[in-house]
């Protein structure tokens, strides 16, 4: 679980511009779910409020493998 409002005041406090967001899946399935999806496009929404651009969200697994909303085209 993520605290949206924390993770903008971050990128507000050190006048981000852009942001990569990362998260790890230890099962090793890298394919995000829908509940990773639905965050995501929150994060976007209330980013482009504050004028701060989400550059990729990727997940990540032990397995050397990884997901990226941005390569995916789910960056919207």
């Amino acid at each position: 679980m993520v605290d949206i409002r924390l993770l903008l005041s971050v990128a507000l406090k050190t006048a981000a511009s852009g942001i990569i967001l990362s998260q790890n899946h230890p099962s090793g399935n890298f394919q995000p779910s829908a509940q990773d999806k639905e965050i995501t496009q929150k994060i976007i929404a209330a980013a482009k409020l504050l004028d701060i651009t989400i550059l990729d969200l990727l997940i990540v697994s032990p397995e050397n493998t990884f997901y990226s909303f941005a390569d995916e085209a789910e960056l919207k």
